[in-house]
């Protein structure tokens, strides 16, 4: 089944598409992917938040998430502020 594995920064992003046997993992998705883990402190399938165990399907996309720099309601309000 073919799997996306998506790192994103600002501003930038890596990608890898990957071919795993049925039944493959969220973690198995990761460790064949080659990304480094350091910094990542969650996954997700298509920005719904799930676990190393979760069992994936044909199309998904793996996302590796990193910590929010800012609440996203305060970014919101800054750009709402007249200037």
């Amino acid at each position: 089944m073919g799997i996306d594995v998506v790192r994103a920064w600002p501003r930038r992003h890596e990608a890898v598409h990957l071919e795993l046997p049925e039944g493959a993992t969220v973690g198995d998705a990761v460790s064949a992917s080659g990304f480094s883990t350091d910094g990542v402190t969650a996954l997700a399938v298509f920005g719904e938040r799930v676990e190393p165990g979760h069992r994936l399907r044909d199309g998904d996309r793996v996302e590796l998430l990193r910590p929010l720099e800012i609440d996203p309601k305060d970014a919101r309000r800054r750009r709402a502020r007249p200037k």
